[in-house]
């Protein structure tokens, strides 16, 4: 009973913590935050198909989509467009983005949907941030990228929840936006912090 309660306690504690810290962001990131917390429970599908889309601001039916979806969408809430954000860099630096797609130029229709390009253009115009171990190094609204079992690659956004001292991911890993405890449950090959820049 002592176990439980003590349990629960730092639980309590350690939400409370992450929304004091997520109180202090500006108010353009918790719009994210929130953003992204308002996906679940409508976005219940992973579909990772290819789709022509509406340029800018294109997006497919919110019920589905994959785990770029939840960052964009988040983002699309304050007004910042990755879609034209990713596609108007690539144009400027092509060669700075993957070629894992046998591409010969942009593709506004799925370019900023895949986690490799959203990578790159974080890395360029948002701020890298340490891989650490430490669950207190990711702060609320920041993104991480994981790599899974098989080598697939996977993005999220660090949630003002926490559970036990780590923070919950806001993601959508094959069942619709969820937010869980999966921060450590891979291996992190990213971390980013990018304010908004409204497009």
């Amino acid at each position: 009973m002592i176990r439980i309660l003590f349990c629960l306690l730092l639980m309590s504690s350690s939400a409370s913590l992450a929304e004091e810290l997520a109180k202090e962001l500006p108010a353009d990131l918790r719009r994210i935050i929130e953003s992204a917390h308002e996906q679940v429970g409508v976005t219940l599908h992973y579909d990772p198909n290819y789709s022509v889309i509406s340029f800018p601001g294109g997006d497919v039916p919110m019920v589905r989509g994959v785990c770029t979806d939840v960052i964009i969408r988040a983002y699309r809430s304050v007004g910042v467009d990755l879609q034209l954000l990713v596609n108007q860099d690539m144009r400027k630096a092509f060669s700075a983005y993957p070629r894992n797609w046998g591409l010969s130029r942009p593709d506004p229709n799925i370019d900023h949907r895949r986690v490799a390009n959203l990578a790159v253009f974080f890395t360029r115009h948002g701020q890298v941030l340490p891989i650490s171990t430490e669950a207190k190094a990711y702060q609320p609204g920041d993104i991480v990228t994981w790599r899974l079992p098989g080598g697939l690659a996977h993005i999220g956004l660090v949630s003002d929840r926490s559970t036990v001292g780590r923070p919950l991911i806001v993601h959508n890993i094959g069942a619709g936006a969820k937010v869980e405890d999966i921060l450590f449950a891979f291996t992190i090959t990213g971390h980013y912090r990018y304010l908004p820049r409204k497009s």
